[in-house]
């Protein structure tokens, strides 16, 4: 599914949007499917002759022109003495039918691998053009199960049940028409056997179905529960919740079981009824058979070919039977799948591309997460350009809210946020983020280089990373560790203590050169001494960039040019630092909690 594509997806149109190349393979793999049936259908024909007309010594039930070609070949006699040629026509048939199977299972597999390329790339394009909010509200391990676990069981249907389908259901036309001008009275045995498989069969697709729902869901849920463990492990050791978190993984790895079992109980009584029901089918033939036979109604080598075609195709009729019982599993998988499809992209109309001089407006925003109460109540002010503004508020104030906002990642229901002058809304969105230099309040680092890190929003050589990390008092650090800007940064950032983290992050942003930049509480975690520090550093280096800075301490923000104070969405106070010391009000409460007795806060 492309970028803004607005046509919801259903199964089929899903399916020939992963098939996209790969259509070709597939016709091969069913067309040499289709000749390997064919081929099947030759040998126990061969062999009823030999039967029939060479050890019995009469033509049988054969064609006039087969009879009419043994007979000019010396008939009877000629054959039995050259029966090789029987062996050597059976190993032709079967040599054709290698062929065929071999190109049958490699176009296959070229078909199926390239089917799931497209797949992949469709899932993870479209993934990463859904908004901030979609990937909230979905937890990380039930995404990856759903692109891994549910995508494999579509690749096996496509490549196992959908191309095996059509090759069973054309080994048996071709069996039972064969069967049928052999004895119609035989046949009668299998044509009422197969339709009650296949209804016995269908029955079993709606409860399973159901099953299947519930283990990939309770997959889905022990997968996430397993990637926040990897993930935090530094966290449930520091707490000592290693107990707790096992029984926590245990608990729900017993439901997983637990449900798979249910579901194994009823495959297996399925499973068990059907063969019940196969090898009935079997005994039936193989009595009425010998009854037609003594009664010559039935040549030998008619029985024999019959007997042939049921075996060969008694197997497939049981596999058909699965397959669409296991159809109701891929029809799971693929429901889980459209629904990461049809989850609605990003939406941005606005192509606007202005200056970005660091001019910036917040007129009577009010927002939502969720239709109920408001986050951010009618906030209104405004940024000039090359000035610094702090934001001073309780937990949940709304202040991280405001950054998300600015830069796109949640929609401006209300209200309006202006750059230059022009809306938000009107702005092209990769400029407007190519112009913010954004440090989230918990920094995210990959599993990469700390140099990489650094350098992944831009092409920064290694004097700009460098200097970058120097701004931001991380270089001494860095060159502290045995392997300086090329030490390998675990997932997450795991490696690196809480400060380490927040300070790559503001080097990663630096080495942007933004003219705007936004610090979410992201020096919460370096000292008051080290804070100043690159503070500091930031004004020197930085000076003509317009800063939005979001902390708890004051004394980070007691320089900036406009302090607003946040409580429960709405701007409380506002003003320098002299101002709001000057007032009574939630500022001045703050900063008599965090001043140490005799100093300044810190």
């Amino acid at each position: 599914m492309t970028k803004g594509s607005e046509k919801k997806l259903n199964k089929r149109s899903m399916l020939l949007l992963f098939l996209k190349g790969s259509k070709r393979y597939f016709a091969g793999s069913i067309l040499s499917a289709g000749i390997v049936a064919a081929m099947d259908m030759i040998i126990p024909q061969i062999i009823r002759i030999v039967v029939d007309y060479c050890l019995e010594g009469g033509p049988g039930s054969l064609a006039r022109p087969i009879q009419d070609a043994l007979a000019r070949m010396g008939g009877p006699s000629f054959v039995r003495s050259h029966l090789w040629l029987a062996a050597v026509m059976i190993l032709a048939v079967a040599g054709i039918g290698a062929v065929f199977r071999y190109l049958n299972t490699y176009w296959n597999i070229k078909g199926t691998e390239g089917m799931v390329k497209t797949a992949r790339d469709c899932l993870y394009e479209h993934i990463e053009s859904l908004p901030f909010s979609w990937h909230q509200q979905n937890k990380t391990g039930d995404i990856i199960q759903r692109c891994t676990s549910d995508m494999q069981t579509v690749r096996e249907f496509v490549s196992e049940q959908l191309i095996q389908v059509i090759r069973i259901v054309l080994l048996i036309v071709f069996s039972m028409a064969c069967m049928a001008s052999l004895s119609m009275n035989l046949s009668m045995i299998v044509f009422f056997s197969v339709p009650i498989i296949i209804a016995y069969s269908y029955l079993f697709y709606r409860k399973i179905g159901y099953m299947f729902l519930q283990c990939d869901e309770n997959e889905g849920v022990l997968s996430t529960v397993t990637q926040e463990n990897l993930t935090g492990i530094r966290v449930v050791r520091a707490f000592g919740r290693e107990a707790y978190e096992r029984e926590r993984f245990r608990k729900q790895n017993h439901l997983y079981t637990d449900t798979w079992m249910k579901l194994c109980r009823i495959l297996a009584v399925y499973w068990g009824t059907g063969d019940f029901i196969t090898e009935g089918q079997t005994l039936l033939i193989v009595v009425f058979g010998a009854i037609l036979c003594v009664r010559g109604n039935l040549t030998p080598g008619e029985f024999i070919a019959f007997i042939s075609y049921n075996r060969q195709m008694i197997w497939p009729v049981r596999r058909l039977g699965r397959m669409l019982s296991d159809m109701s599993k891929a029809g799971v998988s693929m429901d889980r799948l459209l629904y990461i499809l049809n989850s609605e992209p990003e939406r941005w109309k606005g192509t606007a591309r202005p200056e970005m001089k660091g001019d910036i407006t917040f007129r009577h925003v009010s927002f939502s997460y969720t239709e109920g109460e408001e986050v951010l109540k009618d906030i209104s002010f405004t940024m000039k350009s090359g000035s610094t503004v702090g934001i001073l508020g309780t937990t949940g104030s709304g202040k991280s809210t405001l950054t998300y906002l600015m830069t796109g990642l949640y929609p401006l229901t209300q209200g309006e946020i202006l750059y230059d002058g022009i809306p938000l809304q009107d702005i092209s969105l990769p400029w407007l983020r190519e112009h913010i230099g954004i440090v989230l309040q918990e920094p995210f680092l990959f599993s990469r280089t700390l140099a990489e890190n650094i350098a992944i929003a831009s092409e920064a050589d290694a004097t700009a990373i460098r200097q970058a990390a120097d701004t931001a008092a991380l270089d001494e650090s860095v060159m502290s560790f045995s392997r300086g800007y090329d030490t390998l940064v675990g997932e997450r950032g795991v490696t690196l203590s809480g400060g380490q983290k927040q300070r790559a992050a503001i080097a990663r942003m630096l080495v942007q050169k933004t003219p705007i930049m936004v610090f979410d509480d992201s020096l919460s975690a370096v000292d008051a001494r080290t804070d100043e520090k690159i503070r500091r550093a930031l004004k020197e280096v930085e000076k003509d960039a317009t800063v939005l800075m979001i902390s708890h301490r004051i004394s980070t923000l007691m320089d900036a040019d406009q302090i607003l104070v946040m409580d429960q969405g709405r701007i409380i106070q506002r003003g320098t630092h002299a101002e709001l010391m000057a007032v009574p009000g939630l500022y001045r409460h703050i900063y008599e909690i965090q001043k140490p007795e005799g100093g300044e806060a810190v």
